[in-house]
């Protein structure tokens, strides 16, 4: 298309591509996918899905909209930007699990329609706040009798197994998702089994067998198409019964010592008093009201309490970030009781997400995917400082450019938790003073407010970028 390129994660598919222009979203259906698109839209399947949350809905506009093409695509459509795309190798254990439950409801209301889904990617499901959403109006097409589930293989590799892993073993998917981009294969997590979880009978269909089954194919098949099994007739009324079993087996699925984390109950352990807690949630409630972002970025947001505090004070939305697991299942957690506007994503600040996949762009680094309105950075430069060696004047150089505006917590040496990471180590950190990173920060920030609100004399930092 002239003047308008297709973003380079929607590459794959021949049914058509995502394209943003001007801040809006588009995707265009091309003539090979017509008729089913045609199919889907007449059953009505769309407009139910969208009405109850499950899919992004979306509108057909002029298909001029983006400029010419040759050929030039059949149907434009147009949804809703969201606020902030995430990837499955961010997502906590319950944030997969329910993008998981999510994807087998859209499929399991899709046969009911006459309609089935041609893949199971994990990508194809984003969140609002929480609340996972369907965004890929091209997965569906009509069902024909007697197909079998094309994307099994898929969904086990991109959401069952790494649940399983965390599940089985207490071991988080991240880094392992992180790495392949394509989740966990069923060959590595069987080899991971013990024989009390392979004589589960969903482990023994989904994973051994299916693993059995795939290296059968691959040794006696150049494609999976000539395998008799793939060319076996499956009754719909089974195909159904696959997926239900699947939501029962997924729904019941929790983290293996999920007790064991080191900042899920770090509001509860800290060493704050209560009237410093206070303290803190009113300065970003009066952060937040003031400055009225759309949307904030929490980086070591532990269970979300200070995340809540800046919707509270009328931030519309906050993804935050933290990489310990039970912090993220908690943030999860509160989000959804309390239905709030927050995503919380699995994220080492001294090693974000980069921008990976084919050609390097596939996958967007965070800061190439959104520009947040604010940061709030609490509790976070000791730990970037002093655990991970980070020079201070790059800790600050770098959280400055996050944001046009924030909040930063500095937590001196003679604070408890300092001290603790000082235990074990020499200290070699003589710039790590509350002096130094105040005139670090007054280099490139202009100073709103600052407040000392703990005894230890922890300080909290209103800094405008200039």
């Amino acid at each position: 298309m002239v003047g308008v390129q297709p973003l380079p994660g929607s590459f794959r598919d021949p049914s058509g591509n995502v394209y943003q222009l001007e801040g809006r979203i588009f995707r265009t259906v091309n003539d090979s996918f017509s008729q089913d698109f045609d199919f889907v839209t007449s059953t009505g399947l769309f407009q139910k899905l969208a009405t109850e949350g499950l899919l992004l809905p979306f509108e057909v506009v002029s298909s001029d909209i983006l400029g010419h093409s040759d050929p030039k695509p059949r149907y434009v459509l147009e949804a809703p930007r969201l606020p902030f795309i995430s990837y499955p190798y961010e997502w906590s254990f319950p944030a997969l699990k329910a993008a998981a439950l999510l994807h087998l409801r859209v499929h399991l209301q899709s046969l009911a329609a006459g309609v089935t889904l041609s893949d199971a990617s994990a990508y194809n499901i984003q969140f609002q706040g929480n609340q996972p959403v369907f965004i890929d109006h091209l997965s569906f097409r009509r069902y024909q009798s007697g197909e079998m589930w094309v994307g099994h293989r898929q969904f086990c590799e991109q959401f069952l197994n790494p649940l399983l892993l965390r599940a089985f073993f207490g071991i988080s998917h991240n880094a392992w998702y992180r790495g392949t981009q394509e989740g966990i294969t069923t060959g590595e997590i069987r080899k991971l089994l013990k024989w009390r979880h392979c004589w589960k009978w969903n482990v023994l269909t989904h994973v051994v067998l299916q693993d059995l089954f795939q290296k059968t194919s691959t040794k006696r098949t150049k494609s999976l198409q000539d395998h008799s099994l793939a060319k076996a007739s499956f009754p719909l009324s089974s195909f159904k019964a696959m997926l239900e079993k699947m939501f029962h087996w997924i729904s019941q699925l929790t983290p293996l010592n999920k007790g064991e984390s080191t900042w899920g109950d770090y509001d509860k352990t800290c060493s704050y008093s209560s009237m410093e807690i206070q303290s803190k949630k009113q300065f970003i409630l009066e952060f937040s009201q003031t400055v009225q972002p759309t949307l904030v970025w929490d980086f070591g947001c532990n269970t979300g309490e200070y995340s809540e505090a800046a919707l509270e004070g009328g931030a519309r939305n906050v993804v935050g970030f933290d990489f310990d697991q039970g912090a993220l299942d908690g943030s999860y957690y509160r989000a959804a009781e309390r239905r709030l506007a927050f995503q919380a994503l699995f994220m080492d600040a001294a090693n974000p997400s980069p921008s990976q996949g084919w050609n390097g762009h596939e996958r967007e680094s965070l800061q190439s995917r959104a520009s947040a309105d604010a940061v709030l950075a609490l509790a976070l430069v000791h730990h970037l400082a002093i655990a991970r060696n980070i020079p201070l004047v790059q800790v600050v150089s770098w959280l400055i450019t996050l944001a046009p505006q924030g909040v930063i917590e500095f937590v001196p040496k003679n604070d408890p938790m300092v001290q603790e990471l000082l235990s074990l180590r020499q200290d070699i950190f003589p710039d790590y003073t509350a002096e130094h990173f105040m005139a670090l920060l007054k280099e490139k920030a202009v100073i709103i407010k600052n407040e000392t609100i703990s005894k230890s004399g922890r300080v909290l930092v209103w800094f405008k970028r200039m």
